[in-house]
């Protein structure tokens, strides 16, 4: 997948991850995706609550061992 940019959450813990990928968003242009990885297991839900609040789109989302990652796109 083309992100556009690459935000590294791991170890953070809430709200952490949501306040770096807000400050994240505000340097992209609709419809580039951000690529993001943490380790909060709360980020799942609160990520993607966020995204869909702010009319984003989880484009994808996986996990891979104790990383979470996800793929948003700027709505």
């Amino acid at each position: 997948m083309n992100t556009t940019k690459f935000l590294d959450a791991k170890g953070l813990a809430c709200p952490m991850p949501i306040v770096r990928t807000k400050k994240a968003m505000k340097e992209l242009e609709a419809g580039d995706i951000l690529e993001i990885h943490a380790t909060d297991k709360g980020s799942v839900a609160d990520l993607t609550a966020w995204a869909a609040s702010g009319n984003h789109k989880v484009v994808d989302q996986q996990q891979e061992s104790d990383v979470f990652k996800f793929w948003i796109q700027k709505g």
